[in-house]
């Protein structure tokens, strides 16, 4: 059959499609003909942004979210919720809204002059005790005006006014920060062969901005090795809440994946999220909420296979996991000795007893981290380039950084190590001795979350807060952790005490204390609405600061 003829039967084929196609719209209204096409568009659409949305939420979650708007439509129902919220919001502030009415609104018609510090000194007062008795919080033991305190505190006074923005200026600070990124990249892999020898990074303000820059220089490298402009990042439920900033800051859709029943994060359910958008997945050493280490070399296969980023959250345990290996304790690996890792998070304020205020972000090497830096070449302002979120960068907090690591050295970490590891063991012996109480999972650290199927967990903890404990609630499931610091070594016996005491007083006369927040914590953990806690803890945050 030659050309013309398969091109006369083509052309006699589309002429019957076309007379049939009109027959057919001839018996429909020209106006149903002109509203139908954008009607279909319309509900395609419709169609998209439901599948789209329960995707995303759930379909549970979709559901009730769904419901739950549908009631708010009803007239005075809303009315009614709002005034609720405003209850809830009211009962969290506590005392707080009160003492804000007292504070200045504009500035002194007259200057107090060194008078200021005296103030100061008066409204510290009003601080609560924290010493040795808060979760976390202050890493460092002592008192805050002696020991090593005093050491990091006149790093900082000497150095107060530098800006390492300045490098041709202030040439020491930028000296130490090259120094401390250094030193902490040698306690996390830098040396292994398997590390490459390339290490590289940069000081930052905290754990959340080390985990911002490592989401965003993960998603602009994926962005130029694979073309992925849709970016979606895989995390575990135990990972940190700094992860759902970065994904609403940088626009990357969020999957959170349940933690498997060690509380680990669970492997086989990542892969399954991954797919060809997927530009980063992430790993704890420890997790913040139970203190239980990721399976982080399954997870380094796992992002090597599919040629991913893959980020380590060491913010807890980067100081503390080098040293307590050398101690003897069954610690997995954990950083860039590990095939697959990309980034790295380590704080040196919390167990490198650095001032507060200071980070490290890791990359594996220069190409990944080119993508964290701003480079501005059209400003009139001159050519400008800046490697962190900050542009100015206090160069006080970057000098009692590198006091703190030199003045302690490896020995010095080496001890702090051995005391806040035999303090966590001892806390977890004593908690297995209350018969109410249960450790969730199997701590690898400093951090243990222990719960209860007899008693309110968090009517323990309200009990725990009247007798000037601080821990910390947690949800998935109901539960309580403390965070293990040089500042509970010489109180841990003081503590157990307290936490059997309270856990009997509870057991016994059950039920909310007058301005505890048990009652919150359990209606949170169990409303079904995720939508409407959210929307409290926004009501609460927007009139608190």
């Amino acid at each position: 059959m030659d050309f013309s003829s398969s091109y006369s039967q083509l052309h006699s084929s589309l002429n019957r499609f076309r007379a049939s196609a009109n027959s057919f719209l001839s018996q429909s209204e020209p106006l149903s003909l002109l509203i139908t096409p954008p009607l279909a568009i319309f509900v395609a659409w419709i169609l998209q942004s439901v599948l789209l949305f329960v995707q995303e939420k759930g379909l549970k979650a979709a559901i009730v979210g769904l419901f739950m708007n549908a009631i708010k439509l009803v007239p005075g129902v809303n009315k009614y919720i709002e005034a609720e919220k405003r209850k809830v919001v009211e009962k969290l502030q506590s005392s707080g809204t009160s003492k804000r009415e007292s504070w200045l609104t504009e500035l002194p018609a007259a200057g107090l002059g060194t008078g200021v510090i005296q103030k100061m000194k008066h409204e510290k007062v009003s601080d609560v005790a924290w010493q040795g008795k808060c979760s976390g919080t202050v890493y460092i033991g002592g008192n805050e005006s002696e020991t090593h305190f005093s050491l990091i505190n006149e790093a900082y006074s000497m150095f107060s006014h530098t800006n390492p923005l300045h490098m041709d200026v202030f040439q020491s600070v930028v000296h130490f920060e090259g120094e401390v990124v250094a030193m902490t990249a040698a306690l996390l892999g830098s040396k292994e062969k398997t590390s490459g020898g390339q290490i590289c990074g940069n000081m930052t303000s905290g754990g959340t901005e080390s985990i911002l820059l490592a989401v965003k220089s993960s998603r602009d490298y994926m962005k130029t090795k694979k073309g992925i402009t849709r970016p979606e990042m895989i995390i575990p439920d135990s990972a940190h809440s700094a992860y759902d900033k970065a994904a609403q800051y940088f626009n990357i859709k969020l999957w959170r994946v349940p933690v498997n029943k060690e509380f680990q994060a669970d492997v086989k359910a990542i892969k399954q999220y991954i797919n060809k958008n997927t530009v980063l997945i992430v790993g704890s050493a420890p997790g913040y909420p139970h203190g239980i280490i990721d399976p982080i070399e399954e997870l380094g296969k796992l992002a090597s296979s599919f040629g991913i980023c893959f980020h380590v959250d060491l913010c807890l345990g980067g100081f503390v996991l080098p040293f307590a290996r050398k101690l003897g304790y069954p610690i997995p690996h954990f950083d860039f000795s590990v095939e697959g890792v990309t980034s790295i998070s380590v704080d040196v304020h919390k167990y490198g007893l650095a001032p507060k205020g200071t980070s490290v972000v890791l990359y594996r090497n220069h190409e990944i981290r080119k993508h964290q830096f701003v480079a501005i070449t059209e400003w009139s302002g001159g050519l400008y380039v800046s490697p962190t979120i900050a542009g100015s960068r206090p160069g006080g907090l970057i000098a009692g950084a590198w006091a703190a690591m030199m003045s302690l050295g490896q020995e010095g970490y080496m001890k702090s190590t051995r005391e806040i590891m035999e303090v966590s063991k001892r806390i977890q012996k004593g908690i297995k001795e209350i018969p109410e109480l249960f450790i969730v999972g199997k701590p690898d650290m400093t951090v243990v979350a222990f719960g209860s199927n007899c008693v309110n967990i968090f009517e323990v903890n309200d009990i725990m807060s009247s007798r000037g404990w601080h821990l910390n609630a947690l949800q998935k499931p109901n539960s309580i952790h403390i965070c293990v610091t040089l500042q509970h070594v010489p109180v841990v016996e003081d503590f157990l005490r307290a936490l059997q005491e309270s856990v009997q007083t509870v057991k016994e006369n059950p039920g909310p204390i007058k301005g505890g927040l048990a009652p919150i914590y359990g209606a949170a953990g169990s409303m079904p609405d995720r939508g409407m806690v959210e929307e409290l803890l926004l009501d609460f945050m927007d009139s608190s600061c």
